[in-house]
């Protein structure tokens, strides 16, 4: 099982913005696609405390948030320490 999950949909530019940071880190991930799905966007929700926008990110079982918390936390040089756990 990959360390990161991402929940997206396929037209959301800031998750393909998060999954491109992913990717340049060589970070594994899962992408769940909520598209459509209500069962497994409520499931996101429920998991992210009652956040219902994507993307939606978790490094393990931490809710790291958005696109820009993902950003945030890479600018801070914090990203490569959750990652590298």
């Amino acid at each position: 099982m990959d360390l990161v999950t991402i929940y997206t949909t396929s037209t959301c530019p800031y998750c393909h913005a998060a999954k491109d940071l992913l990717r340049k880190k060589k970070a594994a991930f899962t992408e769940i696609d909520v598209t459509g799905k209500p069962a497994e966007r409520r499931t996101m929700t429920e998991r992210a405390g009652g956040r219902t926008s994507v993307p939606q990110i978790f490094i393990g079982a931490k809710h790291v948030g958005g696109c820009d918390d993902l950003y945030a936390l890479d600018e801070a040089g914090r990203l490569d320490p959750l990652l590298a756990a």
